[in-house]
């Protein structure tokens, strides 16, 4: 488990693996997900806090995992532009290297 994480246990009904058709080992990325996804969607986290949460690479990856769980994206001109801007100054710092 890395720095800044906490641990959690939940306890579930024997059936829910075969409820959510998830196999034991996948069960907690699938958790991590769905969790990631409905904070999303009920707007108490940003895209790349959810994309932090469900264990995505980056907010592209988020973007796709919400596409298939059919949550509206509420990615607007401005956080393109500060993503930009972030790209950006990331660039400068490995041209400095």
């Amino acid at each position: 488990m890395g720095t800044g994480t906490i641990r959690v246990e939940v306890e579930l009904p024997k059936t829910f693996s075969l409820t959510t058709k998830v196999k034991e080992k996948e069960m907690n990325k699938f958790i991590r997900e769905t969790l990631a996804v409905e904070l999303y969607r009920e707007r108490k986290v940003s895209l790349g806090k959810a994309a932090e949460i469900a264990g995505a690479r980056n907010k592209w990856e988020m973007l796709i995992i919400l596409d298939k769980r059919g949550v509206a994206i509420e990615y607007t001109a401005e956080d393109a532009e500060k993503d930009l801007e972030t790209l950006t100054e990331l660039l400068k710092e490995d041209d400095r290297e």
